[in-house]
């Protein structure tokens, strides 16, 4: 420490000297000692620095206001700036209301003996006290305040000065804001440096995306099975893609990796021919299932293997078959039969519950959410059940809704709620037409009726679309988005001659499919029609997110002769096989390899058709040299 000691005074010293050197004979220092030395050979430092903190000696007019400060510095004293904040704070005290303006702010120590490493320290820091005008605020509660701002006005707040400047870029707060518009759910707050950079990028990402979705810039991959038999079913989730044929297969693929697996079905084990055929298939994130014509349900798992975890068997064949989109919960129907299976709580699978309806089952719906017991709802023919997995067999189940010769044609059920096409019949006709009726799942009433249709409703999207809307397609050939809260229609787009078969909305566009084979992009707040792609088979499946389309155009026949009608050999030409695409728009538009095929060109030909859309290359008519 001895050493340590002396080499701050010789700095301090040499200092001096230099100081001295540019000045006259009586210095920077005012009316001092000629003996300088004694500054800090006398006293301590400490002493010395209480005592001249006290001294009000004017400096030299001629000398400049830095030299003062150095001065200061080399004598012990701390910044004048120290003295100006105090006096401005005992201003306020003294003035009218400036205890009420104070009385949140914490308590200041008055000690003018304060270290100047720890004032040094204190001025590194962050700003603890955020001036708000004439009110000074912690930062925990100026934090709060900005927590109720947006984007805008958080980067206004920013330019204010450079305390709000720091408080407007705080890390917290441009979490929040990047977890509020949907990205990076679940991320802590070490995850990025830098949130507002995160968001920035995300925002910029999203928008390209929804250009290339407008302009139908990307990629589109053909997910063809090459055995040559004909597609059945294929359902999509979370990146998987599975389909099942009538050769009995069930394959299944990652888009997210494009990693290809068969999954071996019981059949395939047992070594049964002919192999039949699969008549519904569905995934989620962790599970896969798949029936089958002579009444089997297969179960596997996507993430440990491709042998089945589970399986069961009804006597029929399997008229409808749903799988829960969040968690492993299964439900299939035979007839008027209908079971439940799920995990336990171990993780082995069992049934849950096996309910008989009074009439054939025409289709089934798991109930989204992650629930102890699931909960499945069934219609057959005009009468719509609610079932919970703990039905027992002497309980009637539950009618959700039923009205005489008015038959059920499509349903659709969220987490709260269940939406009916309803197909008016008889008298029913006098009351307007089709009709669509929601219903709430937990008092089991009837919510709002919309929808004034002569045609009958096919599908229905309420699980896939955004809050308080609904989409449906109707054999009129047209798309329909109704508002949950005013029960208005806000859009009504024709779109299929042959009547719509599946349709799905999120906040801007409209996806549907139709009977004649075209999947067509809408815009909603305009009502026009983005671009379409044309197959042969109706439209069965779509589904999209952000930045992946999934289409299966299905056949209706599933035993079409071979290429020669003589010939016994069964194996289906490829055009009787069906199509299932996977259109990914978040490509770079710049890369020649990331542009669809069909707006790929080259100047060898002189012309060509645009198909109506913007080519990247787009041909030239060419003249002759």
């Amino acid at each position: 420490m001895g050493m340590e000691e002396d080499e701050l005074l010789a700095f301090r010293e040499h200092w001096k000297q230099e100081l001295e050197k540019n000045t006259d004979k009586e210095g920077y220092f005012g009316h001092l000692s000629e003996d300088s030395s004694s500054v800090h050979q006398s006293t301590s430092f400490w002493e010395k620095q209480s005592n001249t903190s006290q001294q009000t000696q004017p400096a030299s007019k001629e000398q400049p206001e830095y030299v003062s400060i150095a001065e200061g510095l080399l004598d012990g004293r701390s910044s004048p700036l120290l003295d100006r904040i105090e006096q401005e704070r005992t201003r306020r005290k003294r003035a009218p209301g400036g205890d009420a303006l104070n009385t949140h702010a914490p308590p200041k120590k008055e000690n003018k003996r304060q270290k100047l490493l720890e004032q040094f320290l204190q001025d590194l820091n962050e700003v603890n006290d955020i001036p708000f005008f004439d009110v000074e605020l912690p930062y925990e509660l100026a934090l709060k305040i900005f927590h109720f701002l947006g984007r805008t006005d958080l980067g206004r707040c920013a330019q204010v000065s450079k305390s709000w400047k720091v408080l407007a870029e705080d890390e917290v707060l441009w979490r929040r804001l990047c977890l509020d518009e949907g990205f990076h759910n679940g991320a802590s707050i070490s995850d990025s440096p830098c949130w507002k950079s995160t968001l920035r990028d995300c925002r910029n990402t999203e928008n390209g995306v929804k250009s290339n979705w407008k302009n139908r810039v990307g990629s589109i991959r053909h997910l063809q099975y090459e055995l040559g038999k004909v597609l059945c079913d294929v359902s999509s989730c979370a990146g998987l893609v599975i389909a099942g044929y009538t050769s009995g297969d069930v394959r299944l693929w990652d888009t997210l990796h494009w990693d290809k697996s068969y999954l071996h079905p019981t059949h395939s084990i047992r070594d049964e021919t002919p192999a039949p055929y699969v008549s519904h298939v569905r995934v989620n994130k962790t599970v896969a299932t798949a029936a089958y014509e002579n009444g089997c349900v297969d179960v596997w798992s996507t993430e440990t293997g491709l042998e089945p975890i589970h399986r069961y068997q009804h006597l029929r064949r399997v008229h409808a078959l749903d799988l829960s989109p969040d968690s492993p919960a299964l439900a299939s129907a035979s007839g008027p039969e209908v079971r439940v299976d799920a995990p336990d709580e171990k993780g082995y699978w069992k049934s849950r519950c096996l309910v008989q309806l009074p009439k054939p089952v025409d289709g089934v719906l798991v109930v989204p959410g992650r629930r102890d017991f699931p909960l499945v709802t069934a219609w057959a023919g005009e009468s719509v059940y609610l079932l919970d997995s703990r039905w027992k067999e002497e309980q009637e189940p539950k009618v959700l809704h039923f009205v005489y010769d008015h038959p059920v044609t499509c349903v659709d059920v969220s987490s709260c709620r269940a939406v009916l096409g309803i197909k008016s019949c008889g008298w029913g006709m006098n009351d307007g037409g089709n009709k669509i009726q929601v219903y709430s799942l937990e008092t089991s009433q009837c919510e709002l009726t919309v929808g004034n249709s002569a045609g009958d409703f096919t599908c229905v999207n309420l699980r896939d679309s955004p809050p308080h809307l609904l989409v449906c397609g109707n054999k009129d050939r047209r798309v329909r988005v109704f508002d949950l809260r005013t029960g208005s229609s806000v859009v009504s787009l024709y779109a299929h001659h042959m009547g719509v078969t599946t349709v799905q909305a999120d906040d801007w566009k409209v996806v549907s499919g139709g009977g004649e084979g075209l999947v067509s992009v809408w815009e909603m707040r305009i009502g026009a029609k983005l671009w379409e792609m044309h197959n042969r088979h109706p439209v069965r499946h779509i589904r999209f997110n952000s930045s992946t389309l999934v289409t299966a155009n299905i056949p209706d026949e599933k035993s079409p002769r071979g290429a020669c009608i003589t010939d016994d050999d069964l194996t289906a030409h490829r055009r009787y096989r069906g199509l299932i695409c996977h259109y990914d728009f978040s490509m770079d538009s710049s890369t020649q390899d990331h542009i669809l095929p069909i707006c790929r060109s080259n100047y060898i030909e002189s012309s060509g058709y645009s198909y109506n859309i913007g080519l990247a290359v787009p041909y030239d008519i060419l003249s002759g040299p």
